[in-house]
């Protein structure tokens, strides 16, 4: 189902933030908006309507209502007429500038709702786009465990009871931050940040078999936990399996599909005295190196076929 959101929802999350008045009546205020784009009129108010981004939000910031305000005033009436004519889900007028005449008059007959703003109409984009691209960003729940290990974001996966929330919990012992446990909201930022955060009413809780429900932040302070973390690699648990093939060398890297975005899947399999925290640790610190240039699997695997192919070369020369 797509995701929508209505002027009054805009109106209440941001109306302290971006210092937002109402100027026309309320019928206006149960419109949808359905893109997170943000537009300004531009060439629509000089009569050119053939590529108008009518679904977006529209945005008149000084440069539109000095030219509405330089016409005369039969122009003007065309001018807005003609741009209120589309469905335009909301208006905002930034810098707190007073709205032309007659935009207000028009706006109320065709329940187009328009806000003023007292922010500059940069300071406005900055502050609404992000919140816009949040609340349209394509979203999923994921069953795992998201731990922040040395600023890496480590999502771990596995089978019910394999031991995710038991290697993330030694893992906040040692050091690093729990951020969502058996439930993770995923939401795609742009086309390759995959953002993760556990559930308002999780509250960084979680569940430890033979142990019950414990609060992580109460236990191990506030320096434990965050609230969200970009997913970067994927960490599969998975009980050992002799006749599994598990990667030995680094050479073959997997990947998850995650909303269209692919995620490094680094599989771990679980074997008695297996010391899965520090593997969890050495995986996160391998892929910073990875970030910064180093694959060393890659560059062995160069020195091998290096080394190979000067062996050949000694054992044919006959000199």
């Amino acid at each position: 189902m797509p995701a929508k959101l209505t002027v009054d929802e805009l109106l209440r999350a941001k109306k302290e933030s971006l210092n937002l008045e109402l100027l026309t009546d309320g019928r206006g205020l149960v419109r949808e908006i359905h893109n997170p784009d943000i537009s300004s009129p531009g060439l629509v108010l000089t009569g050119y309507t053939e590529r108008f981004p009518s679904d977006r939000v529209q945005v008149l910031g000084e440069t539109e209502v000095s030219f509405l305000e330089s016409l005369d005033e039969d122009r003007r009436r065309s001018a807005i007429e003609a741009f209120l004519s589309f469905d335009i889900p909301v208006i905002f007028i930034t810098k707190g500038q007073e709205p032309p005449e007659p935009l207000i008059e028009v706006a109320n007959q065709v329940g187009t709702p328009v806000v003023l703003s007292q922010l500059k109409t940069s300071e406005f984009y900055t502050r609404v786009k992000p919140f816009l691209e949040e609340r349209f960003a394509p979203t999923m729940t994921i069953h795992g465990s998201l731990a922040d290990v040395y600023g890496v974001g480590l999502l771990f996966m596995g089978s019910s009871g394999v031991g995710k929330s038991e290697a993330v919990l030694d893992l906040v012992e040692r050091g690093h931050r729990l951020v969502a446990d058996d439930l993770v909201i995923v939401s795609r930022r742009g086309h390759e940040v995959l953002m993760g955060k556990g559930h308002d009413l999780q509250r960084h809780h979680m569940e430890i078999r033979g142990v019950g429900i414990i609060d992580v932040q109460r236990l191990f302070g506030i320096r434990a936990i965050r609230l969200q973390k970009r997913i970067e690699v994927v960490v599969q648990l998975e009980v050992w399996d002799a006749e599994a093939a598990y990667d030995r060398t680094g050479l073959d890297p997997q990947f998850m599909d995650i909303l269209g975005v692919p995620v490094p899947r680094v599989t771990i399999p679980l074997v008695p005295g297996k010391n899965i925290t520090v593997v969890c640790e050495v995986v996160a610190m391998n892929h910073l190196l990875k970030f910064a240039g180093h694959d060393t699997a890659a560059l062995f695997n160069k020195r091998l076929q290096a080394r190979m192919g000067m062996s050949d070369y000694l054992e044919e020369d006959y000199e």
